[in-house]
């Protein structure tokens, strides 16, 4: 969603209430395991709260390669809404933008769902190597390198539709070689044989100390039959968007430069972008507003934080903390 100018104190009490919006959808059927994850943009965390901010917020930078391009689009706040059922999901929603109707604008508005045993439209198991445990933990929460914003996290959302029609006419063995991985059995090809412009080739990030840097996926496929649209929604949460802008890095333009990710041959990214997501403690206790509000209102220091994690055992972000696997 997109906040117009001088609501940022609307938002912000909106957010404060979400915790209680979620409890009031989800509690009618609590076995459908409903969570909401807010997420806050770079330009409107300036516009409320100025300095400190957190260190790896800012604007979803572009990735543009010889072939392939992910661009930036505008994005105020995320609400990343899961459950395991969509009729949950899709009253939180409602709730949500009629609440905010009067001054925010939905920019993009989704309805995932779940393929057979986790496969994305294109046939491939999608998520494999989500790490588990202390692993998820590590990767996705942020620790003492941005102390005053620890146990938040960071979301990269990227919008993709898919030629299907064009990757279903490549054999099996291609696509494999093209993803990095068996179709059937979901089991990674040797570094030998794999590809360098597989897609889990390029998405493999080892850092100096040669230690593999994880994010955590909740991508989920989307589309509408009738339109001839298929695709994937990308969510990506990590500690620091570092990790997942550097996978951008060498699926657009290539690691070297030029060997792009084989898979953006029949995929588009039409959306992009970046969010920092506080954790729930951030509404407890929220900091002081920085800054004169744009409608000129001075802040009171008394308005709620604009973002919150449901810790309620779920796999959202916060949950993590809870988890032993």
């Amino acid at each position: 969603m997109t906040v117009d100018p001088g609501s940022e104190t609307d938002v912000v009490a909106l957010l404060a209430d979400l915790s209680g919006l979620r409890r009031s959808v989800g509690f009618r059927i609590p076995e459908g395991g409903l969570t909401c994850v807010a997420g806050i943009g770079s330009g409107l965390w300036d516009r409320v709260f100025g300095e400190p901010r957190p260190a790896g917020l800012h604007p979803f930078p572009e990735f543009a390669g010889a072939r392939h391009t992910a661009i930036g689009t505008p994005g105020d706040l995320l609400f990343h809404i899961r459950a395991r059922r969509l009729d949950l999901c899709f009253e939180l929603a409602e709730r949500l933008t009629t609440r905010m109707d009067a001054y925010a604008q939905v920019v993009d508005e989704v309805h995932g769902f779940r393929s057979f045993d986790e496969r994305d439209l294109l046939g491939f198991v999608d998520g494999t190597e989500n790490p588990e445990g202390s692993a998820a933990v590590a990767a996705v929460l942020i620790g003492d390198e941005d102390p005053e914003f620890a146990g938040g996290s960071y979301v990269v959302v990227q919008k993709y539709v898919h030629d299907l029609a064009a990757w279903d006419a490549l054999p099996v063995e291609e696509q494999e070689r093209a993803v990095g991985r068996s179709k059937l059995s979901d089991i990674e090809m040797s570094d030998d044989v794999k590809p360098a412009n597989s897609h889990v080739a390029l998405n493999t990030i080892v850092d100096d100390d040669g230690e593999q840097q994880q994010i955590m996926r909740f991508n989920m496929p989307f589309g509408q039959v009738g339109r001839s649209e298929y695709g994937t929604y990308f969510i990506g949460y990590a500690h620091s968007p570092a990790v997942i802008e550097q996978m951008l890095t060498n699926m657009f333009i290539g690691k070297p430069p030029g060997n792009h990710d084989r898979i953006l041959d029949f995929s588009t990214a039409l959306t992009g972008n970046l969010f920092f997501v506080p954790t729930s403690d951030f509404l407890d206790d929220p900091p002081d507003p920085a800054l004169v509000w744009p409608s000129g209102r001075e802040s009171k220091g008394d308005e709620p934080a604009d973002a919150i994690v449901e810790r309620d055992g779920s796999l959202g972000i916060g949950s993590l903390r809870q988890r032993s696997g």
